[in-house]
């Protein structure tokens, strides 16, 4: 099993920055991708970005050029660096790991597993 702690939600102001991190323990592949989605009321779960354990990144349209993906892969940590943040960011932001099987295409596995999700709220 995979076991997955996020942490760095919190409430800020338009135009401010947040960084999320993930810890993941357990049975891990060498060969992986961890990402974040994200949840807003109302709205279905939507990839925010992803990377594999060789560095391959995706992002949603959405937040590209104002969030970063980036990973420890010693520590099996992923962090989510968001700068200029604004109020349609705010949602539950929950962590992913996908292995077994991986295609890079999709960053998806045979295997899935989430965080409980951390809220991260924008509003002034």
């Amino acid at each position: 099993q995979v076991q997955l702690v996020e942490s760095g939600g919190g409430l800020v102001q338009p135009g401010g920055s947040l960084r999320l991190s993930c810890a993941a323990s357990g049975r891990i592949f060498s060969i992986n991708a961890m990402g974040w989605y994200r949840q807003a009321p109302g709205k279905e779960r939507e990839l925010v970005a992803a990377i594999t354990s060789t560095g391959s990144t995706r992002y949603a349209d959405s937040v590209k050029g104002r969030f970063t993906i980036s990973r420890d892969n010693a520590k099996n940590t992923v962090y989510l660096q968001m700068n200029s943040l604004k109020p349609e960011d705010t949602a539950v932001y929950y962590c992913n790991l996908e292995q077994g099987g991986l295609s890079i295409v999709t960053m998806k596995g045979d295997m899935h597993y989430w965080g409980k999700g951390t809220l991260v709220t924008v509003s002034s």
